[in-house]
């Protein structure tokens, strides 16, 4: 018996001992790409530009040559996605073929609003006493670096910082004289931020090239708790533009003021009827589909969340009721109003009645919604408030004849997908991080976000798992975006010890 306990001991020591080993050289390799990091963060990323996403294409066709993948441009009507392959040196009837997604492109930025030279000059800053971000040398990352200090500039945690991560873990494989026992296909997108407008017809047209048995996507932010994350699935994404028109050209409101009826009341009127006082969409048949069973409504409590925490991050003091728990909440399809427009406001206001009033709203999707028959629905709402519906400005003789006019615009970007949790890639992915972080990923089953992956999922029929590593509170899309120092040590570490185990 005593060597029995003797031998399980050394057991245990021996993988703790490979466990610190692995993220030794990993947090090595952080450190050294700092500089290469700094280099891929200078680089205007915003795909309305084109010019400057070819810097981008250039930049990761080297880095992924440089680390023994062949790389081909895929493309597209626009700018080209980018795929890079590594194959393992011997491989046998069972090797599979993963499937990596990153995400290269960033949002369009305010310079002005950013507290720096430029969003794109990366910039150390660590927080005083009173919370204030001071920048400090950027040559500081080389030394003993603080994990709560935090690089700003575009694109850090959205998604140049998890992009260099996997990189530097590539080179930190290298160092241990390693190769995964699986087949590398990077696709690389650079219009993510837009939309990914050209990724379905892509992943249809390049099914060979991209063909593979799993799929995960190295993108988005861990848990608010900002423990090791693995996400099963995302909400899809569809938009709408609806336009309420009133008179001809803005009207002084004394002189027609009670005779000339206000489009922006019209559609604040219109948008209200759309939600009760509880935050539940009230048209028929908006959630149909979504049910929950008792053992689903088990896993989603088991996440870790504090609701009070959430609230106070968010700065609100009641959550809307749709279902149980924050969890709950996301596996809803939403129906969100993203922007509003009708003439001036603040100093720049006039006494007048706005010729139209416009709302921007968005639909996430859930597996078991269909997009079409949400956005179907919404019309027939606008319809039902007695709207003539058209699809562009209304002509002389369609104002002289309908009371009320709406222009009704809708487009689908992509749909929502989910994987199992007991999936081979979920336990696959699972078994690495516990090995990696010494204790099991919270597993979310339904991101609230969307990114464009489901494509992937139907065209190629391959299940998807996402491995978010930035923190929660990085301002993605917003200005003074950042990523935790900590964060990008762990995200190489994360994929590492993805890369060494064995699938």
């Amino acid at each position: 018996m005593r060597l029995v306990i003797l031998f399980l001991l050394a057991a245990t020591v021996s993988v703790a001992q490979k466990k610190t080993d692995l993220n030794a050289v990993a947090e090595k390799h952080a450190v050294k790409s700092f500089t290469e990091f700094y280099d891929l963060l200078s680089l205007p990323n915003d795909a309305h530009f084109p010019q400057d996403i070819e810097k981008n294409v250039l930049w990761c066709e080297a880095a992924f040559s440089k680390r023994g993948f062949s790389t081909r441009r895929l493309i597209t009507p626009t700018v080209p996605l980018l795929l890079a392959e590594r194959k393992v040196n011997k491989p046998t009837k069972n090797t599979k073929t993963v499937l990596i997604y990153l995400q290269i492109d960033g949002q369009p930025v305010n310079p002005a609003q950013w507290q720096q030279e430029s969003p794109w000059k990366p910039t150390l800053k660590e927080k005083d006493i009173t919370g204030k971000w001071n920048a400090i040398p950027y040559e500081r990352l080389y030394e003993a670096y603080d994990p709560d200090w935090r690089i700003f500039a575009r694109a850090t945690s959205d998604a140049k910082g998890p992009a260099m991560a996997f990189i530097a873990a590539l080179d930190a494989l290298a160092e241990l004289k390693q190769e995964p026992n699986y087949n590398m296909k990077v696709i690389m997108d650079f219009e993510e931020e837009l939309g990914s407008p050209h990724l379905p017809g892509a992943v249809q047209h390049y099914q060979r090239e991209l063909a593979a048995d799993m799929f995960i996507i190295y993108d988005g932010p861990r848990h608010i708790s900002n423990q090791p994350t693995l996400s099963f699935g995302a909400r899809g994404i569809c938009e709408i533009t609806l336009t309420v028109y009133g008179p001809r050209n803005p009207a002084h409101s004394g002189n027609y003021g009670n005779f000339t009826p206000n489009p922006a009341m019209r559609l604040a009127q219109l948008l209200a009827s759309m939600k009760d006082d509880d935050g539940r969409v009230t048209l028929p048949g908006f959630y149909d589909g979504v049910v929950l069973t008792d053992e689903e409504k088990r896993i989603l409590r088991q996440v870790p969340d504090d609701e009070n925490e959430i609230k106070r991050f968010l700065g609100i003091a009641e959550r809307d009721k749709i279902g149980d728990n924050f969890q709950e909440s996301l596996q809803y399809p939403t129906l969100n109003i993203r922007g509003m427009d009708a003439l001036y406001i603040g100093s720049e206001a006039r006494t007048l009645i706005p010729d139209k009033a416009v709302a921007e709203i968005d639909i996430r999707l859930v597996p078991s919604s269909d997009a079409n028959r949400l956005i179907g629905l919404v019309r027939q709402h606008v319809e039902s408030k007695g709207y003539y519906i058209i699809d562009r400005t209304p002509t002389e003789e369609e104002r002289l004849k309908y009371p009320r006019i709406a222009s009704f615009q809708s487009s689908i970007s992509y749909g929502p997908f989910q994987t199992p949790f007991d999936s081979e890639v979920g336990q696959w992915l699972s078994r690495s991080m516990a090995k990696t972080f010494g204790k099991e990923p919270i597993k979310i089953r339904m991101m609230g976000g969307s990114i464009p992956i489901s494509p992937f999922v139907t065209t190629l029929n391959i299940p998807a798992v996402s491995v978010p590593t930035v923190n929660p509170d990085n301002n993605q899309h917003a200005e003074n975006e950042n990523i935790r120092v900590g964060n990008y040590v762990d995200a190489v570490k994360t994929f590492l010890g993805i890369l060494v185990e064995k699938l």
